[in-house]
């Protein structure tokens, strides 16, 4: 009996050494950031007391800290009920935010206010009110792009952070991991790498990466390389070593000659305490982007840029502002070529968790920041975009529902439809006037094509029908030019609008057009008089009217086409005044429509005004009211060619 005794005595002392044990473990998991083994022994207090507060609290700080604050929402709800203080109702609201419950998240932020008089806490609480209300209105940034699970690259672990270099994809990856982090429970992740080309991935032969070994026991992600392929950078941390760093920080390996170096501390870190990681270069390799939770910044982790140094290390490190940073969290920088800069973020107005963004500059000259969209986006974090041809296709990362498990590695490209193209043949055709016979076909008449700017689109000689072929732009305007030794150049508008189908309306891909046009040319004989028909004046007068201001026009251009001509411009009175008076009057009417024509950019020392009165009769004792305006008449000729 006493021995039995003694062992009942022993477990029942064993049984609360354990009971204490789990709480004091519970603490110190929570403390030193193993927060997926301090949900677990958590967990196992609530079983019996599902109203402790202090577990609660511990169960919902461990998921929001390990970027799964989705998952803390019945945890939040239980001290919101017991303890509603500002810090509560305020995560609370991110929880439900997370989940895609938007009135409930503004009902818990709203609620929140009332809790505090912070200005800080209140200013940060309407912005999220607000971005809720923001991503209401959020369009598409690509509309037509499709975002596909890479299905066979990715694993049941995390699989994310792709980049392309000399037709090898680098990624980090939660495969043949040889731990587990503490503070998510998900394996330890390492850097792989296999043969791509653009979309194209060698999924059979991924291997571990060759430039340098793995370590165990930690993290090694999101990888970055130089355009020259010399340089790799990428984050490493979450050790539970107490000799190693304490915090992740930016490694880098440098190809020297024979093979990479092995990775040391970048002097970008500045502090082992900091967190940095997320690093990317410009297109130049001149600037490296990464994120940090460093001191000065504007929220949980900002964005920054440091510039290449002389020693090849790089340095000067500068918080890229409020308008990319947030009191949010920032990540996985992109800079493209055309100065775009792409990010994630959890503090613009989206659609849950991280979303991709783009900066760019605006309409005004300011740099504008744009969700990319619901193609993109989801209420799970989406984050590390790649473009392996920009802008149409690439790679982003996400831990989206209908995912292979952890987060996963997506592939884009851009869906929009080809255009259906319509190509407008157009022929002109030179002809020669004859004089009381049909126009007749001019050979080898020289024919410029030029665009709506006056660049020249195309010129060629017209052959032995005439002809010249141009292929225009539907919906276009151009000036057509024709000129030939012997007679007057000519120009013509000409506009594709209106003549071509809509291309939505069309079947196949390509439709050919054939339109014809008609410049006829004028023999160019010096002295040889050329009427210029409907020219009239109003009874005894020399004022321009506007009926004959658009015949002159006629002859402005005449001019404009053969800058060469020197004309006389006549004007040609009836006989039925005096002499002297219809010369008079035929003067200063050559001489108003000389000025009318200077008034239109023509130089006056191309022109000569000559009045004629009645002196050149076309008709002899002209009787009938045609018969005199037959006689009362305006005409030019060329006078003088200047070569």
């Amino acid at each position: 009996m006493k021995y039995q005794f003694f062992w009942i005595t022993v477990l029942l002392i064993f049984s609360l050494s354990a009971c204490k044990s789990i709480q004091e473990k519970a603490n110190d998991q929570f403390l030193s950031g193993q927060y997926q083994y301090a949900i677990n022994s958590y967990s196992q207090i609530l079983e019996n007391e599902p109203d402790n507060l202090e577990a609660n609290q511990a169960v919902a700080e461990s998921y929001r800290l390990s970027n799964r604050v989705e998952q803390a929402g019945p945890y939040y709800e239980k001290l919101v009920e017991e303890e509603p203080t500002f810090e509560n109702v305020y995560r609370l609201g991110l929880s439900l935010k997370a989940q895609q419950k938007p009135a409930e998240a503004k009902a818990a932020f709203e609620k929140a206010k009332g809790y505090t008089q912070n200005e800080t806490y209140l200013a940060e609480t309407q912005r999220q009110i607000e971005a809720i209300n923001l991503s209401e209105g959020i369009e598409d940034y690509f509309p037509n792009y499709e975002l596909v699970n890479y299905t066979e690259l990715n694993t049941a672990g995390a699989d994310y952070a792709p980049v392309i270099s000399e037709n090898f994809m680098y990624f980090t990856s939660g495969r043949r991991a040889s731990g587990i982090y503490p503070a998510d429970g998900s394996p330890y992740t390492k850097l792989f790498r296999t043969r791509a080309e653009g979309l194209r991935v060698d999924v059979g032969n991924i291997q571990t990466l060759p430039e340098f070994q793995n370590e165990e026991g930690l993290n090694q992600a999101a990888i970055a390389i130089s355009p020259d392929g010399n340089t790799i950078i990428y984050a490493r941390g979450n050790s539970t070593s107490p000799k190693d760093l304490p915090e992740t920080a930016l490694f880098a390996s440098y190809f020297r000659g024979a093979g990479f170096t092995q990775p040391i501390w970048l002097p970008v870190n500045e502090d082992e305490t900091w967190w940095n990681s997320t690093p990317a270069f410009s297109p130049d390799g001149e600037e490296l982007y990464f994120a940090s939770n460093r001191p000065g910044g504007f929220g949980g982790i900002d964005l920054y840029k440091a510039t290449k140094l002389a020693n090849g290390d790089f340095g000067n490190a500068v918080n890229l502002g409020p308008n990319v940073n947030t009191p949010g969290n920032e990540l996985f920088p992109r800079m493209t070529a055309d100065g775009k800069f792409f990010f994630s973020s959890d503090g613009h107005p989206g659609y849950g968790k991280l979303d991709l963004f783009v900066a760019e500059k605006g309409a005004d000259g300011n740099q504008v920041i744009k969700n990319l969209g619901e193609n993109f986006n989801s209420p799970s974090d989406d984050f590390g975009i790649f473009f392996s041809n920009y802008p149409k296709e690439g790679f982003i990362s996400s831990n989206r529902e209908g995912g292979a498990g952890d987060d996963d590695i997506y592939f884009f490209e851009d869906k929009t439809p080809k255009p259906k193209i319509v190509n407008v043949l157009l022929n002109v055709f030179t002809k020669q006037r004859v004089a009381g016979e049909p126009d007749a076909v001019l050979e080898q008449a020289r024919v410029v094509l030029y665009d709506s700017s006056n660049d020249q689109e195309g010129g060629d000689f017209s052959n032995s029908n005439g002809r010249v072929r141009f292929t225009l732009e539907p919906n276009a305007d151009f000036t057509i030019i024709a000129s030939k030794g012997g007679y007057f150049s000519k120009s013509i508008p000409y506009t594709t609008r209106g003549k071509t189908p809509n291309p939505e309306d069309l079947i196949q891909e390509v439709t050919n057009i054939t339109l014809d046009t008609t410049i006829v040319l004028d023999q160019l004989i010096l002295d040889k008089s050329i009427v210029l028909e409907n020219i009239y004046y109003d009874l005894d007068k020399a004022d321009i009217r506007p009926d004959a201001a658009v015949e002159l026009d006629k002859l402005v251009q005449i001019l404009k086409d053969n800058p060469s001509i020197k004309i006389e411009l006549s004007s040609h009175t009836d006989d039925r005044s005096s002499d002297e008076y219809n010369q008079d009057l035929s003067q200063r009417r050559a001489q108003s429509a000389v000025d009318y024509i200077v008034s239109q950019g023509i130089s006056a020392d191309r022109l000569v005004a000559k009045g004629y009165g009645e002196s050149q009769l076309i008709i002899e004792n002209a009787t009938t009211e045609e018969e005199h305006q037959t006689n009362r008449r305006t005409e030019f000729k060329v006078i003088e060619i200047q070569e």
